[in-house]
This record gives structure tokens, C-alpha cells and sequence, in this order.
């Protein structure tokens, strides 16, 4: 192999977190995490007296991360606070108001917070990820440490000068970077997909086979209840916009017309903006593999306990073959909004989605590949531009779209010779990310064009 292989964990992959945007809320809190454990060891070899924090926010993270609670999440990063332990209701408290003051400890230091430490950057900045954030321990207006970190979507960050697969040096036992690669290791070991990802998980991770399977169903535990949440929840979602919840009401409808035709339709799209509403009130979601997307593979997921009542085994393979899909586009294209507009979360959800679903029905792996192949190609350029940054329009209905063409995708690939599929996985995976270096900044989460402008009354 010319490139290194893929060290991407599902624990990586699918994180427990606060909504409403992994980029943006998950990443950037993590970030803020880490250069507080550096500020730390750097103040025991340095005198300070009054030292201060800056962070200044660029690109997506600067347009669009108001909406978004980029404030709150950096915030809670310096105050010690994690996405997966965080209390969602103190998380969405911070910075009600402008003169908020938080303090944090760095070293034997008292650090105050404000709003005003915060630097929404509108200028232009040379960076290898819109999505960045640049933090400061100044004193007497001397820079003490400066790091800079990029959130380069579902939660993930890097810092500058660090990489990020070099962070794990433990090596996969099948080792592989295309869906090519992973196909040739099925056939030759004769090994079930499913065996393959849990070897790779246990060399990588260090975990048995036991304590892996534990760890995807506190995941598919917290997907399910944040589907059974906002079935529901009534009233607004916060913010300007004033949406109101819609999930309720389509679950209500699917109860009442069980016996209709399209009663199937309407319970999946339920299920899906059921999570995805959770995600916008900043309540505790998984990223599927992002917060934005959150509510694809869960609406899915829980269709499929509920409806098809498949058992925990099977809904645990489900995960990992979707898991394979989302390794290969992080790996290969880019799982982040702000690279490559929506087809990056919703498409890439709706991949994973369609090959869980392939997987789980007993299907080969070939057909696997057509439904994620099938999936992704059918959301190649879609934007990202949510009105007012928030994660509200277009983002809780796009769940559900990708949803159902997640489930047309795996019954498209199922309804034909699969080896004869003109278009491979890794093919459309090249076309998604040219394409994504194609598209203009503006449909990219920014709020600076499409949907963000066209409906401004809201």
C-alpha cells in the first residue's frame, strides 16, 4: 500500500455528545480541552501574574459559529468540561449573557472568561482547514503559548504540526485504505467483514471482542433514547429562527395510518428528525459520523430494532459495516461541512446508512459497496447552508431525505447484479472530493449563499 493504512476507530467515529454541530461544537471544545492541559504544563516553568486567553475563530468556525454555540463549546473546553461527561443543560447555559464570567485554573493561576476572550475573525487566514481555531496564553501582552487546531468534522480536531495518524501507533491487522483493499482481505483470509473490524478494533484500541461489542451498544443506546426524546419533545427549538418541532406530529400520523401504504415512510422520518431535533436543542447525540447528521443512521437504526426487530448481533455488524463506509470517506474525501458542503455529513450518513442497512438484511459485500456507492452519489454537491447557522434548515429535514435515500440506495443495489455495478465505492469517493475542492466557500457552512439568503424572513 502507498498510503498508510486506516487507523480510525468507531469510538472515534460515533461520539456521545452535545449538539448541535460536531465541527463546531464537539471538535472545538476538545481543542479548547487540549490547549488547557498545555497551558497547564507550561505555566509550571512559567512565572505568570495576570495571564489571560484569547481564541480567535476562522473560516466556518467564524460565519457560521454563533448559531452553532462555538462560544459555549470553547468555553467549556477551558473550564475542563468533555463531550461525552458534559450536562447538556449547564452546556447550553454558558454565555446567556454577554457579561457571563467564568474563571479556570491554569496551574496556580485564576484565568477569567468572558464573551469577550472570544474572536469572531472575519479576515482571511491561511489555513490547510476552514474550520480553525487559534488559542493564546498571553501575559503582559507577550503570547506565553499559541497553538492552533483545525476541526476537521465529526468531532475530530489536529493540531498544527501533528498527525493526526501518527497519534496512534498501533497498526491494524488487515490494513487498508480503499474499499478495494478491504475486498481483497475478505477474500484471501476468507474472514466475514464483520471479523475483519473487530480485529482491526482490538489491535488498534486494545480492547477484547467483549468490551468492543459493550462500547457499540452504549452507542446504539444513546442513539435510541435520543430518537425516543424527541419523539417527545414539543414546542421551539432554540434561536432566532423560532422552528417549531415537527417530529412529534409525523409520529403521530404514522401511529394513526399504521395500516397505509406509506406508514413506513412516514415512521423513518420521524425517527430521523426525532435525533436530528435532539441534535439542534443541543442535547446529546451521536455523531453518525457528525452532530449535523446525527439523525440518519439513529432514525435508521431504530427502524430496524423496532420495526424489523433484528437482534443486538446483528444490529452490532450493521454498525461496524457502516463504520468501514465512514472510515473510507474520512479517509479519502472528508467527512466535514465546511469541505465539502453537505454531501459530506448527510451524504456520507446516508452511505453508512445503506451499507448498515445491506449488511444487516445478509447481504454480500459487494452489494454493501453499491448501496453506500449508490447512496453517496446521489448527494454529490448538495450544499451546506443553514439559515442563521443554526443546525435547524435545511439540516432536520435533510436527515430524513437521507434516510429514505439511504434505504431506495440498499434497494437499488439489492435488486440487481452488484458485480456489475459501472461505478465503484472508491470512484465516487474521488468525485466527492474533487468535487469538494470545486465548490465555492459560500455553500460550504457559511450562511453565504443558498437557502441561508433566499429565506431571510426567518
Amino acid at each position: 500500500m502507498t498510503q498508510e493504512a486506516i487507523k480510525t476507530s468507531i469510538f472515534d467515529l460515533f461520539k456521545i455528545g452535545p449538539g448541535p454541530s460536531s465541527s463546531h461544537t464537539i471538535g472545538p471544545m476538545k481543542a479548547a480541552y487540549d490547549f488547557l492541559q498545555r497551558a497547564k504544563a507550561s505555566a509550571q516553568s512559567t512565572t505568570l501574574h495576570q495571564p489571560k486567553i484569547m481564541i480567535h475563530l476562522y473560516g466556518s468556525l467564524s460565519a457560521t459559529g454563533k448559531g452553532h454555540g462555538t462560544d459555549r463549546a470553547v468555553i467549556a473546553g477551558l473550564l475542563g468540561w468533555l463531550p461525552d461527561t458534559c450536562e447538556p443543560t449547564a452546556f447550553t447555559a454558558l454565555l446567556k449573557n454577554p457579561d457571563d464570567l467564568y474563571i479556570t485554573q491554569v496551574g496556580n493561576y485564576e484565568v477569567s472568561l468572558t464573551a469577550r476572550n472570544i474572536v469572531f475573525e472575519r479576515k482571511r487566514y491561511e489555513s490547510p482547514h476552514p474550520n480553525t481555531l487559534v488559542f493564546k496564553l498571553i501575559e503582559n501582552e507577550q503570547i506565553v503559548l499559541g497553538e492552533e487546531y483545525y476541526s476537521v468534522g465529526g468531532g475530530f480536531i489536529q493540531r498544527k504540526g501533528e498527525d493526526a495518524q501518527a497519534q496512534n501507533d498501533k497498526e491494524p491487522v488487515f490494513g487498508f485504505t480503499t474499499m478495494k483493499e478491504l475486498k481483497e482481505h475478505l477474500a484471501k483470509q476468507k474472514i466475514t467483514l464483520t471479523e475483519l473490524m473487530i480485529a482491526n478494533e482490538m489491535a488498534l484500541t486494545g480492547l477484547s471482542k467483549k468490551e468492543i461489542f459493550q462500547k457499540i451498544d452504549d452507542i446504539l443506546e444513546a442513539m435510541h433514547k435520543a430518537v425516543k426524546r424527541g419523539l417527545r419533545q414539543k414546542g421551539l427549538l432554540p434561536g432566532t429562527i423560532k422552528l417549531r418541532r415537527k417530529a412529534p406530529v409525523l409520529y403521530a400520523q404514522a401511529k394513526n395510518t399504521a395500516s397505509t401504504t406509506d406508514s413506513f415512510m412516514v415512521f423513518l422520518n420521524a425517527y430521523c428528525m426525532a435525533a436530528s431535533e435532539e441534535n439542534a436543542a443541543g442535547n446529546i447525540v451521536v455523531t453518525a459520523p457528525t452532530s449535523g447528521a446525527s439523525g440518519v443512521i439513529p432514525g435508521v437504526f431504530f427502524l430496524l430494532r423496532n420495526h424489523y426487530h433484528y437482534d443486538k448481533q446483528r444490529l452490532r455488524e450493521g454498525m461496524l459495516a457502516a463504520a468501514a463506509v465512514g472510515y473510507l470517506i474520512k479517509h479519502n474525501a472528508s467527512i466535514s461541512g465546511a469541505e465539502m458542503g453537505c454531501m459530506g455529513e448527510i451524504g456520507s450518513a446516508s452511505a453508512m446508512a445503506a451499507a448498515m442497512l445491506a449488511y444487516c438484511a445478509g447481504k454480500s459485500i459487494e452489494i454493501v459497496e453499491a448501496a453506500a456507492e449508490i447512496a453517496i452519489e446521489h448527494h454529490l454537491g448538495m450544499t451546506c447552508d443553514p439559515i442563521g447557522g443554526y443546525v435547524q434548515i435545511p439540516c432536520i429535514e435533510r436527515n430524513a431525505m437521507g434516510a429514505i435515500k439511504a434505504y431506495n440506495a440498499y434497494l437499488l443495489a439489492a435488486s440487481g447484479n452488484a458485480s456489475a455495478q459501472k461505478i465503484s465505492l472508491d470512484s465516487v469517493i474521488k468525485v466527492m472530493r474533487a468535487t469538494g475542492r470545486d465548490m465555492s466557500k459560500k455553500y460550504k457552512e457559511t450562511s453565504q449563499a443558498g437557502l441561508a439568503l433566499s429565506a431571510t424572513e426567518c
